[in-house]
């Protein structure tokens, strides 16, 4: 019998995973012999006579189950990326047994015995700071994974946890399903008005793609915004923007509306059982904000900040609206299509005029060259490392030393099998290992817009700063120098995971990086520094809407984690009341922002969407103080590596911003640069 590849050690360079050897069949076995054997391992923690220490316990328990860390993170890694009817039937099938597998760790009374020994002695134990974190989160595991609990609420735990594992993985797949089922089909080229060629090659690229005639267009970003911001047919974007906010909202199979009560409703049983009063309590624990009321402060101060500046935009929009010949009050499909032209008229720029210049591979190669900069990087193609697919290229990341850091995957464009957004994820993450130092395999996911037959991928300035965030990302886990596995790379407080991505973006607006690489792709011409200037300019245009729109989700997002009681209510009701404060459009019928809102719902992000803005405070902070010293200082980024990039979870998030920045993040920066204050 053919031994799985999936179990086998993977010979491939840098132990990478052989790709090409996954079958989707073999993923359940070889999870359901991972945990057999993870098992065997926690047993002989468990069970281990020798008394207690951290490194026969917390460490052991750090290391156990390491082939079921490569298993797992191949499929839902792939169930993202290069997804399958078959993939996701197997996703759903052994989500509950690892989260099976999980709670029978947390709830072993045996094995929480030793960890509480040490979680109650740790004054004296004589740790350092990363291993006093390390043994603090198993604790903190233990106790929020059902350890203590009596045996029927331990059996309740259980139930609870192994369906919220089915569902969210469910959630995210009605999202994607409804997303691949709608196109806008256009025959008659009078549709197109409005349309910038660049676009419209696109969507004949796509029904070319389909075996169709005419222009396909689909709710993938790099295909829906573009139609949201240049189709002069309103009617078009009125039903674009209806099946875009109506995505798993359609009384069928694929409908999240139930899902998100069910899920929320389970989150909060759940968070009663482990003793708290509602999930966000249960969350908040080991973030930077701590407890509900300190993020619905902060969400207030922002809202109190930003609403004016909201309203001044939404006003400014429904004037120049009417100047253009609108009538009637503004509507949310006209919202993009009447704000770029503003800001055309405003600042003479808008995606069209910018996008010759932003060519992907220029800006793939400008990027490495600001991390070369900055830290010493260098990044070289390898093409021997095995894919899951063509279109992703692989890359080694050294040191300024040559010493080996990284492999990175990209994967750049939008596919059937991939769900929307953009993100950083890994498929290995760094730690030490009987002395050595196992190096990360990390991977950037996007959505960006294709190249045509007439032109490379050009990237609109969102998907400029979407690539410089998930690049901010992958160096967090790239750059990674911790001892321990759990509290390496980006395993880090939500809250403050943000930091680095959101640190990248603001070199998007710098002359001195953008002088230094964009250049228009037909006429080789470098982007003019009057261009730059109105990059600058422009970059607080609706600054106030958006921000007002961002806390909106914030505002849901924790009404649906503070519930002290299941939700009985209809949904939208809910979520209206929810984001009332920050809403300028009156609801639209048939849709919902909370049924494909997959952050809270399908991600990681519950009772943490806010972590956005806070993060926001600290990347304004941190790059005002590079601008203090040159937004190039080589010092400067060393201590930011150093402080920040290379430490992972293994310090508090504040002693870690001071040890860069040497004093606690004001908010003022934030204000100033969102033209807020």
């Amino acid at each position: 019998m053919t031994a799985n590849p999936l179990l086998t050690d993977w010979n491939e360079p840098f132990d990478a995973p052989p790709f090409h050897l996954f079958e989707t069949a073999l993923f359940k076995p070889a999870i359901i012999e991972s945990i057999r054997s993870a098992t065997s391992e926690i047993k002989a923690i468990a069970e281990n006579t020798a008394a207690p220490d951290f490194e026969n316990t917390i460490a052991a328990l750090d290391r156990a189950g390491r082939k079921l860390d490569d298993v797992t993170s191949v499929l839902f890694n792939l169930n993202n990326a290069e997804t399958s009817r078959e993939m996701q039937a197997v996703a759903q099938e052994v989500s509950p047994l690892l989260t099976r597998f999980s709670n029978d760790i947390t709830m072993n009374e045996a094995l929480f015995r030793k960890v509480k020994t040490l979680y109650d002695s740790r004054n004296s134990l004589d740790l350092t700071t990363e291993e006093l974190m390390l043994l603090e989160k198993n604790f903190r595991n233990f106790m929020l994974g059902g350890a203590g609990l009596d045996p029927e609420k331990k059996e309740k735990y259980r139930e609870i946890s192994e369906e919220l594992s089915t569902l969210t993985v469910k959630f995210e797949e009605n999202i994607l399903d409804d997303t691949n089922a709608f196109e806008l089909h256009i025959t008659d080229e009078g549709d197109l008005s409005g349309l910038p060629d660049g676009i419209m090659g696109m969507a004949s690229l796509e029904a070319r793609e389909r075996k169709k005639e005419g222009w396909v267009f689909t709710l993938h970003f790099p295909s829906y915004m573009p139609f949201m911001k240049y189709s002069a047919r309103r009617d078009l974007r009125e039903k674009m923007y209806r099946a875009y906010a109506s995505r798993a909202f359609h009384n069928d199979s694929h409908d999240n509306r139930e899902l998100s009560k069910r899920i929320a409703n389970l989150r909060l049983e759940l968070a009663k059982i482990t003793g708290f009063r509602n999930y966000a309590e249960l969350v908040l624990g080991d973030r930077m904000a701590e407890t509900t009321a300190r993020v619905e402060s902060f969400l207030e101060e922002l809202h109190l900040a930003s609403s004016p500046a909201a309203h001044r935009d939404f006003g400014a929009v429904k004037e120049f609206a009417e100047k253009c010949g609108h009538t009637g009050r503004i509507e949310r499909w006209d919202w993009a299509y009447y704000s770029e032209k503003l800001q055309k008229a405003k600042y003479d720029i808008d995606d069209e005029a910018l996008k010759p210049y932003f060519v992907l591979g220029n800006a793939e190669k400008a990027i490495f060259e600001l991390a070369g900069k900055l830290y010493g990087l260098s990044f070289m193609r390898n093409n021997d490392i095995p894919v899951y697919n063509h279109e992703v290229s692989t890359w080694e990341v050294r040191d300024a030393d040559g010493a080996f850091l990284s492999i990175l995957y990209i994967d750049y464009f939008p596919r059937p099998g991939k769900i929307g957004g953009a993100w950083m994820t890994s498929f290995r993450e760094q730690r030490i290992e009987n002395g050595n130092d196992i190096r990360p395999l990390i991977s950037i996911v996007a959505n960006f817009t294709r190249p045509t037959e007439t032109s490379p991928s050009l990237l609109t300035f969102n998907e400029l700063t979407t690539f410089l965030h998930e690049f901010g990302h992958a160096l967090h886990g790239m750059l990674s120098r911790c001892t321990y596995e759990s509290i390496s790379g980006t395993s880090v407080a939500r809250d403050f995971v943000e930091l680095p991505s959101q640190f990248m973006e603001n070199y998007a607006y710098e002359k001195e990086w953008l002088s230094e690489w964009a250049r228009h792709y037909i006429t080789g011409e470098p982007i003019s520094d009057e261009m730059i200037s109105r990059i600058k300019e422009s970059s607080t245009f609706n600054e106030g809407y958006a921000c007002n729109r961002q806390l909106g989700f914030g505002f849901l997002d924790m009404a649906w984690h503070t519930l002290t009681s299941p939700l009985q209510e209809d949904i939208i009701e809910f979520e209206t009341a929810a984001m009332q404060k920050t809403e300028l459009f009156p609801q639209v019928e048939g849709t919902g922002i909370s049924v494909s809102f997959g952050h809270i719902f399908g991600g990681g992000y519950a009772a943490g969407y806010y972590g956005y803005k806070w993060a926001e405070v600290l990347d304004a902070d941190a790059f005002m103080h590079f601008r203090e010293s040159g937004i190039f200082n080589r010092e400067t980024a060393l201590s930011f590596r150093k402080n920040i990039l290379e430490k992972g979870g293994t310090d508090k998030p504040m002693n870690l911003y001071k040890g860069f920045r040497g004093k606690e993040p004001a908010i003022d920066a934030f204000l100033e640069r969102s033209g807020l204050k």
